[in-house]
């Protein structure tokens, strides 16, 4: 490892990689992973789930051939489900169960493609605002916006997390409320639910959902953040690509509404700032591409497409 890096990154977070059965996907995932700086020097964990029925064995027994095959990390510790839990079971145990040896973890799901600094921005970023409580995490993926000119840091904060690449740290882990236990007073608070979705015309509604029995663990981490009152870093150039906009893909659309510019640099050195605050010419960007006519547009789209490729 670099010698300068290293004083700046070390503990390096550990990796949690969720791998289900998209072979091709999960391919490019790991040759970017593995091309990082920083990987070399770093620990993998994969949580594999199980096939959810026998149409999916062959393509999950393909995946579990392959991921013994992987080199390139400090360490690769796999665990394989004999059952299909589902992808946001997945994420809660397998986070919680790293966390319970790390102080911080970063979190990657079989679909994304990463730049060569990934590893270097997200360990970093951890190392700068750790004792920062009003940040709650860090996001690997950052949506195409404008800085100002005078803007000369590489990170800003917003409310919403990614779920595209990110990072926690354990103390902030542990208060995730998974439950939900105030839905019944929040869900008739006219208030707090527009407060809610200033971050996104789809929260209120995806929460809902999500209690309803249809999961989506990232919403309600979101909900969390919220009631707590933080925020999460931002890349202002993005260190990840979803690779998921697939029919194949469980939780993607197939149009993608969400433009980023793709860190191609190869910098290890991020400027961040030191105020934990947003700012609105960051925020008003971001929301758009949450508001209810980009949802619209998306849904047109990919009914469109869909009807294309069939």
């Amino acid at each position: 490892m670099n010698e300068e890096i290293s004083k700046k990154v070390l503990p390096l977070a550990p990796i949690c990689l969720f791998v289900y059965n998209r072979l091709d996907t999960l391919q490019k995932n790991i040759a970017s992973l593995e091309n990082n700086f920083l990987a070399q020097d770093s620990d993998l964990y994969i949580f594999a789930d199980g096939a959810k029925n026998n149409s999916d064995l062959q393509s999950v027994l393909k995946v579990r051939t392959y991921i013994k095959t992987i080199t390139g990390f400090k360490s690769i510790i796999i665990t394989e489900s004999d059952s299909n839990k589902g992808l946001d079971p997945s994420v809660i145990s397998g986070v919680s169960v790293v966390l319970q040896t790390y102080e911080t973890v970063i979190v990657l799901e079989d679909d994304l493609i990463l730049a060569t600094n990934f590893l270097s921005f997200m360990n970093q970023a951890l190392n700068f605002y750790k004792l920062q409580d009003k940040v709650f995490s860090i996001s690997g993926n950052g949506l195409d916006v404008k800085k100002p000119a005078s803007y000369q840091y590489d990170v800003y904060m917003y409310q919403r997390p990614s779920s595209w690449g990110w990072a926690i740290w354990k103390d902030r882990w542990e208060t995730v409320d998974w439950e939900i236990k105030d839905w019944e007073s929040f869900k008739n608070d006219r208030k707090q639910i527009k407060e809610f979705n200033k971050t996104g015309s789809d929260m209120f509604s995806m929460l809902k959902h999500s209690l309803q029995g249809g999961n989506m663990w990232d919403i309600r981490f979101s909900y969390n953040i919220f009631k707590q009152n933080k925020l999460c870093v931002t890349p202002v150039t993005s260190k990840t690509i979803n690779d998921g906009f697939t029919v194949e893909g469980t939780h993607c659309n197939v149009y993608n509404r969400f433009n980023v510019v793709f860190d191609e640099s190869n910098k290890t050195d991020f400027i961040f700032v030191d105020e934990v605050k947003e700012i609105k010419s960051f925020s008003s960007q971001v929301y758009a591409y949450y508001s209810f006519f980009a949802r619209v547009k998306g849904k047109i789209l990919t009914k469109y497409y869909t009807r294309q490729k069939n």
